[in-house]
């Protein structure tokens, strides 16, 4: 079951300004605090998204990543065996090879 994030409307109580419900997706939303009774309305809560957190971990997933070095410059920090380190503008030999990572 998913839990959601309510705040008071007012002023709050033992349960804080804002407390968690745990509750089923068919449930309707709370409007009174199951603690006092008092006004509450549901709020967004922050998600925990899982990122990739080095070049490794993004090459290895099928990404690639370029830094901007310098006008028309990218440094390809997840660069294969044959992939030029740099992009440059105007070079497409310095392009990396989408066929490495992307197959029908």
């Amino acid at each position: 079951m998913p839990i959601y994030e309510y705040e008071h409307v007012n002023s709050p109580c033992t349960a804080g300004a804002v407390f968690e419900s745990r509750q089923s997706l068919q449930d309707p939303p709370l409007s009174r605090c199951p603690n006092c009774g008092g006004a509450i309305r549901k709020i967004m809560s922050l998600n925990f998204v899982n990122t990739p957190k080095s070049d490794t971990d993004l090459r290895n997933l099928g990404f690639t990543k370029l830094v901007k070095r310098e006008d028309g410059v990218y440094e390809n920090v997840t660069r294969r065996d044959g992939d030029s380190r740099y992009m440059q503008r105007n070079r497409p030999e310095t392009i990396p090879n989408l066929s490495k990572t992307i197959s029908d």
